[in-house]
């Protein structure tokens, strides 16, 4: 029996609704030509079969089934030839897109929850977070801890853990620390009383946070003396350097991507602006100074408030293959307009969505969820919905190093993904195979699309 690996030939070799042997069906029968009973099912485990949808896959739509098991995405040519299995759930899509879920590289907070202030109740807030990010698509994030005194990093990152997403909430990937050690010329809304040098260099680190288990990414400016060394260090430990809140030139920038730093915060966003002779961090997209093999990443606030339209599509089409969609959320997403707080500062949210630390001008962050980002970042580029999608779910986990688990509707990854509809309006959200979310029952509850179980 040959082993032809298009999806319309595996589709041919699915059994019919029924779940019976059908003729001439391969596998699903002993003979090619025989009526038989379906066999066995080899699997001890439920095996999911998702289709009439287009799935995104190898940065593009396809008309193709998707197959679940244990959590992971499966291979159905293995099901089918080496295990002789089948589907026990079938699970139609009504044509929907599929989606490797949003990954959120830069949150803040949100729905009343503030990382960086609610000490106290740091896991009940990051557990609220979670829970509400699902009906955005969002099954991942990095929650964002900005510039404070040192006894309050000492109290709250230890406390953030990384844990697998599930019904309970999003997955936390890993913490992104930013600040304190940042430009005050570039300090956006971080209170420049609490901003530090590297005046000991790495000691300056553990003084300050007193432990690094749990940091993902670590934001820096690279114009702070003793940065590279910093930079190298926190490479060593698997963390990854983002140049940001910076009034660097060009050749800083560069040093600090030659030290190991692979990202930009926010880019546009409180750093020095792009000149003809000198253009700063932004320079960095299309310099020929990036190490041969490492792909550089930029995340953007696609809120059409952070970044006009043309800056973002100046910085696309600049360098596609590195945008990062993020949110930069703070307490007010997901809640009216009034004040709030984030960190060590005061703000307040206008009926036009902007946030402005209280009394001044000063953007604080956005109140945008990861799905408008797509919609709006897919609307200002006229960029293919499929890179659109990428922006916000394969790239972030490839500049976290994460691509084979996350990001991702290949083979053996994880079974984090969204159903969306050809506006991209989220209408399901599953983690590990199991559904989170939807937007039918408007809850995060049992499963309520149509699905047909095999007898």
């Amino acid at each position: 029996m040959s082993r032809q690996k298009s999806s319309s030939s595996l589709k041919r070799k699915c059994p019919d609704d029924r779940g019976r042997a059908v003729k001439g069906r391969g596998p699903w029968s002993a003979t090619v030509y025989g009526y038989l009973e379906m066999p066995s099912n080899r699997s001890t485990s439920t095996i999911y079969q998702f289709y009439n949808c287009r799935i995104l896959k190898d940065g593009k739509l396809q008309r193709e089934d998707l197959w679940i098991r244990d959590g992971k995405i499966l291979n159905p040519e293995k099901l089918f030839f080496d295990e002789k299995g089948y589907a026990d759930v079938r699970i139609d899509c009504k044509n929907l897109l599929i989606s490797p879920g949003y990954i959120d590289v830069q949150i803040n907070g949100g729905f009343g929850v503030d990382f960086s202030s609610d000490v106290e109740n740091i896991e009940e807030g990051l557990s609220k977070v979670a829970k509400g990010l699902l009906a955005y698509g969002c099954t991942s994030f990095c929650p964002t801890i900005v510039t404070s005194p040192p006894e309050i990093y000492k109290q709250i990152l230890p406390r953030i853990k990384l844990r697998d997403g599930s019904s309970e909430g999003a997955g936390v990937l890993g913490i992104h620390i930013e600040g304190p050690f940042i430009s005050k010329d570039k300090k956006g809304a971080h209170p420049e009383r609490y901003l530090k040098k590297f005046h000991q260099g790495w000691d300056d680190v553990l003084d300050t946070y007193s432990t690094l288990e749990g940091v993902k990414l670590f934001t820096v400016a690279p114009e702070l003396e003793n940065s590279s060394d910093v930079i190298k260090q926190m490479v060593k430990r698997n963390i990854r350097v983002s140049v940001g809140h910076s009034s660097a030139n060009l050749s800083q920038a560069e040093a600090a991507v030659k030290a190991g730093a692979t990202c930009i915060t926010h880019l546009f966003n409180a750093m020095g602006p792009f000149h003809h002779r000198d253009p700063g961090i932004v320079g960095l997209l299309t310099s020929h100074k990036i190490p041969k093999g490492v792909t550089l990443f930029y995340g953007m606030i696609a809120d059409g408030i952070h970044t006009d339209p043309a800056a973002l599509r100046i910085a696309y089409r600049a360098h596609p293959r590195g945008i990062v969609l993020v949110t930069d959320a703070i307490t007010a997403m997901g809640l009216p307009i009034g004040s709030y707080k984030v960190g060590q500062q005061e703000f307040e949210v206008t009926l036009e969505g902007r946030a402005f630390v209280l009394g001044t001008k000063t953007l604080i962050g956005s109140i945008v969820t990861m799905d408008k980002c797509v919609k709006h970042f897919l609307e200002a580029t006229s960029c293919s919905v499929e890179e659109a999608l990428d922006a916000g779910t394969r790239h972030p986990a490839e500049m976290l190093g994460i691509a084979a688990q996350k990001g991702t509707l290949g083979y053996n990854s994880d079974a984090d993904f969204i159903l969306l509809d050809d506006e991209l309006n989220v209408q399901a959200t599953y983690i590990a195979g199991e559904l989170v979310w939807d937007k039918v029952k408007g809850h995060h509850g049992k499963r309520t699309i149509q699905r047909k179980t095999l007898s």
